[in-house]
C-alpha cells in the first residue's frame, strides 16, 4: 500500500527500549505505512510520568510486570507525516496530541462511554496487554486517527503533551461533586496533583489546599496559582504498627483541616479530598480530612493492598471514588488550554532533554524531586 507521500513501505526508526530495570537501549525498529484509519506521527515531545519511572526502575508498575522489551512514554505530541487512505480531516504537518489508550469500541463498557475501563484496552507504554503496546519514545509511530487530537496553533507542543495528565485531572474532578465555594484538599503536588488542584479551582472551589512532603513543590503550587493554601507534611518517619500509622494520619488530617478551614466557622473538613499519591498514609489521612457526607477521590496508583480505617468512611457516609485514567477528556482539555484559564503548563516543564539517546539521563532526573544542583524537578520532557 502506498500512502502517496513518498514514504517507504517499511522505514527504519530509532527507538528507546527498556529490556529490564534501568536497562535502556537505543534500537533500530521499522515502521510501516499507516493502515487505512491511521496517522503516522513524528513524535516531538514526550513527558515522563510516575508509571514510566516505575517501569524504568523495576521493569514493572505495581502489579503490571513487563514480560518483553518495552518502549516507554505516553504523554506525547507530534506532527502528522503520513496518512492512511481512509483518514479525513487531517493534513501533513498538522500538530496533534496523542490519546494513547485504544479501546475495543465494541463492548458494553465502551458503548456506555467509559472506554477507559475497557477490558481490551491497549495503552501505550503499559505492560497490561500482551504483546505490549509500545510507547512513544520512538521517532515515529502509527496511531489511529480517532485518538489523535488536533491542537490550535497557539498551544505549544509542551502543553499538548501535558494534555495527558491534564485529562487525568479533568476526569478526577468530573467524578467528584465540587460545588461553588467548596473546600478541596489535594494530597500530592506532582504534575497530576497540581493539575487536579487547578481544575478544582476552575470548578468552583474557593479554597484549595495542596499537601506534599516536598516544600519546593508546595511553594511552586502557591506561587503559580495552582492552589490557594499549602501544607508541608513533615511526618515522614517510618512507622510499623497500624495504630501508630493511623495516629500519624489523624494528626496530619487535623493540621490540614486547621489550615484549610481556618476562616470557616464550624467547618467539619474538606468537602472533597483528592489523593494523588497512592500512598497508604495519605489515603488514611484523606479519610480523616474529609467532612461527613464528603468525598475521597483516589487518583494516585499505589500499593495494591492497603489498610484503611473504613469505619471513618462508613459512619460518616464518605464516598470513596476510584479513578483510572480518563475518558472523553481531550476535547475539553484542548478548550481549557486554548482559553488560558489555567496556570501556564509550559512552566511545569522543569527539565528538557534532547534526543532519544538522552532518555536514560532523563529518567534518572525524573525519579527525583530535586536535581543535582538542588533545583525543583517537576516535569521532565524528551524533545525529539
Amino acid at each position: 500500500m502506498s500512502n502517496g507521500y513518498g514514504k517507504k513501505s517499511n522505514s527504519p526508526i530509532l527507538a528507546s527500549v527498556l529490556h529490564g530495570p534501568r536497562d535502556l537501549r537505543l534500537e533500530i525498529r521499522s515502521v510501516s505505512d499507516p493502515a487505512p484509519h491511521e496517522l503516522q506521527i513524528a513524535i516531538k515531545r514526550t513527558g515522563l510520568c510516575g508509571s514510566d519511572v516505575a517501569y524504568y526502575k523495576n521493569f514493572r508498575n505495581g502489579d503490571l510486570q513487563a514480560v518483553a522489551p518495552l518502549s516507554l512514554g505516553h504523554e506525547s505530541a507530534g506532527v502528522v507525516v503520513a496518512m492512511g487512505e481512509s483518514v479525513q480531516g487531517f493534513h501533513i504537518g498538522q500538530r496533534v496530541a496523542l490519546e494513547v489508550g485504544v479501546p475495543c469500541d465494541d463492548c458494553r463498557t465502551c458503548q456506555r462511554g467509559r472506554y477507559n475501563l475497557c477490558a481490551k484496552m491497549r495503552f501505550r507504554s503499559s505492560a497490561k496487554s500482551v504483546p505490549h503496546y509500545q510507547g512513544c519514545l520512538q521517532e515515529r509511530i502509527n496511531h489511529p486517527a480517532k485518538w489523535c487530537h488536533k491542537i490550535p496553533s497557539h498551544v505549544s507542543l509542551d502543553s499538548a503533551a501535558l494534555l495527558e495528565p491534564l485529562s487525568v485531572a479533568i476526569h478526577a474532578v468530573r467524578r467528584s461533586f465540587i460545588e461553588q465555594g467548596d473546600t478541596v484538599v489535594v494530597y500530592g503536588a506532582g504534575t497530576v496533583g497540581l493539575l487536579v488542584a487547578a481544575m478544582a479551582k476552575l470548578s468552583g472551589a474557593t479554597t484549595v489546599l495542596i499537601s506534599d512532603v516536598d516544600s519546593g513543590r508546595v511553594e511552586y503550587a502557591l506561587h503559580n496559582g495552582f492552589a490557594t493554601k499549602g501544607y508541608i507534611n513533615t511526618k515522614t518517619s517510618p512507622l510499623t504498627e497500624l495504630s501508630d500509622k493511623l495516629m500519624a494520619a489523624k494528626e496530619t488530617a487535623v493540621d490540614v483541616v486547621d489550615i484549610a478551614c481556618a476562616d470557616q466557622p464550624d467547618a467539619e473538613g474538606a468537602d472533597v479530598t483528592f489523593d494523588c499519591t497512592g500512598k497508604e498514609i495519605c489515603i488514611q489521612a484523606g479519610l480523616y480530612t474529609t467532612r461527613p457526607g464528603g468525598q475521597l477521590v483516589m487518583v494516585g496508583m499505589g500499593t495494591p493492598i492497603q489498610t484503611l480505617p473504613v469505619s471513618a468512611a462508613h459512619l460518616r457516609e464518605i464516598d470513596i471514588i476510584g479513578i483510572f485514567r480518563y475518558a472523553n477528556t481531550y476535547a475539553t482539555g484542548i478548550k481549557i488550554l486554548s482559553s488560558g484559564v489555567l496556570p501556564c503548563l509550559d512552566n511545569m516543564v522543569t527539565h528538557r532533554f534532547q534526543g532519544l539517546d538522552a532518555v536514560p539521563k532523563a529518567f534518572e532526573v525524573a525519579g527525583r524531586t530535586v536535581d543535582h544542583e538542588g533545583s525543583l524537578v517537576l516535569k521532565v520532557v524528551i524533545e525529539t
